[in-house]
């Protein structure tokens, strides 16, 4: 019999990266909300590799934590190996990758969420998801306890359905043995969501006792640590390392003469798997001219022997994973504690949301993470609080959060998902934005803290501490331009050594930053009036002054851009009725329905020549 458990503003499903930022951002905006967990031990679970950040991923951490998000000071909390990717490029495609204690993360977050007020968490399976007689949704768990909710966000991560292949067997399971939720994938049907199936997959762990090290390519965290959050004040240590192996002609042959083991290669799995993370035996396929493929060998955490093969998932059987890992070098005599597996689960086509990921047919009800056919950690909790704030935004009848592509990496993300949507597992890459150069993960906090603190995620304190940063890299803007270096014997050599002309008359500070052989580190003998300030605010001086051609002219065609996204299209138009429009510009449009013409030129399928004709007609009709 059921029973009326609880009311509350905002019920998010799903306790994992997306649910996790939705809930907090819900509940720290003044609104009683409910997270909703299978089991309560894997709160934030990292089921995959236990690390944060990564190209690209690294900005949108950023992007989260200086919109108000958790990310990255859970992450900064449970580092145990930094490392700054791409060092060797421009500033652009600089992104922070840390190696995670996996239990310590989640025990963080848990924690997080039980202290927060305004926010409970609950351990329950959501089987059921209705509209009662006041318009509110009920949330039927399967002990037949109802919750009511005014917002709803779906956050199910890979557990709607989920499935688990290994060789020839198939189980119904979440990720790490968890219990999958069922029965709430025919209640999202009957309400209209138009869901589909991928799949993803893990690799091995192994007991660190059975690796062989010697001789493994070793790699090491950065001697000087950058945290993810601009919070954090207590630099991050390393203290773990990770290790570097490779497959090779015996790993190959194995995985080759069992490929017709594969529920992949058999036509088991339904699902679309992710094309830029794929399991080694689709790596050994798609790449057959390739010798060999790299793996790391990571921790999973301090207190822990489990080690973390990256870049070797798998759904070949038991018996095959064990004998191709033993042909690799250290892992002749492994000792496998989780063996590889692929899971298959129900996720929802993207372009049925708003750029506010609120279902564009049912008021009211939200998705966010892997729910909406994207992978990663990171672009889960992005989403996930785009989500919440944009629920409890709706609350309070406020204007919604909406960000656009040339402002973050998130709304780029968002932007993808509901504009073009996607076949496969979404995963975030630099390559994604065509305004990266603007978008660095180092001025993340530039770009975002005044959203964060006019939307109530953001305190006081950090905003002034925010605005006191604006003032000294303007300040120190201002005297390195204004500082004249003048020529000097003595230093003609880090000039000569830095392969450059010494200077012959004054120069301005400036000019020599901007010097593609110099930088603010090298120049520190003839800079004498350096004022001691934090390395963030010198490295945003140098990028701004070496890129200040690049930046300008990408900052004009953000302009550009966003002349089109102020172009809104009214939600009640008839694109039947724009005489000149292709009939494919036509079927794209009515299944998108952006919300103006900047969205709308992003659609696969619409030509400039579809946009200029619903130009002159939203003219005609006076929009």
């Amino acid at each position: 019999m059921e029973f009326h458990a609880g009311q509350y503003d905002i019920a998010v499903i799903g306790a994992g990266h997306a649910g996790i930022e939705a809930s907090l951002a819900g509940a720290r905006l003044g609104c009683r909300t409910v997270l909703f967990t299978i089991t309560l031990d894997f709160v934030g679970n990292l089921p995959c590799n236990p690390s944060i950040g990564g190209t690209s991923k690294g900005h949108l951490v950023r992007e989260i934590d200086a919109l108000g998000g958790e990310m990255g000071k859970a992450a900064d909390a449970n580092s145990i190996q930094l490392r700054m990717l791409n060092r060797g490029k421009g500033p652009a495609v600089h992104s922070l990758r840390a190696q995670i204690d996996r239990r310590g993360y989640t025990s963080y977050m848990k924690h997080c969420i039980e202290k927060q007020e305004n926010l409970d968490l609950k351990q329950a399976e959501i089987v059921e998801l209705r509209k009662n007689d006041n318009d509110e949704w009920e949330l039927v768990t399967k002990l037949d306890a109802v919750y009511t909710a005014k917002q709803v966000i779906i956050a199910t991560g890979t557990f709607l359905d989920g499935k688990i292949y290994v060789g020839d067997k198939c189980y119904s399971s979440g990720p790490d043995g968890v219990f999958p939720s069922i029965g709430l994938t025919d209640s999202l049907r009957k309400l209209g969501l138009p869901l589909r199936r991928f799949k993803t997959g893990t690799p091995s762990r192994v007991n660190r006792r059975s690796v062989d090290f010697t001789g493994l390519e070793l790699q090491e965290g950065d001697a000087k640590c950058s945290p993810f959050s601009f919070e954090t004040e207590k630099m991050p240590e390393n203290r773990a390392v990770c290790y570097i192996s490779y497959t090779n002609d015996d790993t190959k042959q194995i995985i080759l003469d069992n490929i017709h083991r594969s529920p992949l290669y058999g036509g088991k799995i339904e699902g679309i798997g992710p094309r830029y993370c794929p399991s080694i035996e689709d790596k050994i396929m798609r790449f057959a001219e390739k010798e060999r493929h790299q793996l790391f060998i990571e921790p999973c955490g301090l207190d822990t022997e489990e080690m973390y093969l990256q870049g070797m998932s798998s759904s070949l059987p038991e018996d095959v994973q064990l004998k191709f890992l033993k042909t690799i070098k250290g892992l002749e005599n492994v000792e496998v504690m989780r063996n590889a597996y692929a899971i298959e689960y129900d996720c929802v086509d993207p372009v049925s949301m708003k750029p506010t990921l609120e279902f564009k047919d049912i008021p009211n009800l939200y998705g966010a993470g892997q729910f909406n056919g994207s992978s990663g950690y990171e672009e889960a909790a992005a989403q996930g609080l785009v989500a919440g704030i944009n629920a409890a935004l709706k609350i309070k009848n406020a204007e919604p959060l909406i960000l656009d592509r040339a402002g973050s990496y998130i709304g780029t993300l968002i932007d993808d998902l509901v504009t073009k949507g996607c076949n496969e597992p979404y995963r975030m890459m630099t390559s994604r934005s065509e305004y990266r150069l603007f978008l660095r993960q180092d001025n993340a906090d530039i770009r975002l803290t005044e959203t964060g603190f006019r939307i109530g995620l953001i305190s006081e304190d950090r905003y002034n501490k925010f605005l006191r940063k604006l003032d000294l890299i303007a300040e120190e803007r201002h005297r390195v331009e204004s500082t004249v270096i003048p020529p000097n014997k003595e230093y003609d050599y880090i000039f000569t050594e830095n392969g450059t002309v010494p200077l012959s008359t004054g120069v301005r500070l400036s000019e020599l930053i901007k010097r593609p052989q110099l930088n603010y580190e090298k120049l520190t003998l003839v800079d004498k009036t350096r004022p001691d300030l934090t390395d963030d605010i010198f490295e945003q001086v140098e990028t701004e002054l070496k890129y200040e051609g690049y930046i300008k002219r990408q900052l004009s065609q953000i302009s550009d851009m966003r002349r089109l996204e102020v172009r809104l299209i009214p939600e009640d138009i008839n694109y039947d009725d724009v005489t000149g429009l292709r009939l494919e510009a036509t079927e794209k449009l009515k299944k998108v329905r952006p919300v103006n013409i900047g969205q709308a030129s992003r659609i696969s399928g619409v030509s400039p020549a579809d946009i200029s004709v619903l130009l002159i007609y939203l003219s005609k009709k006076g929009n």
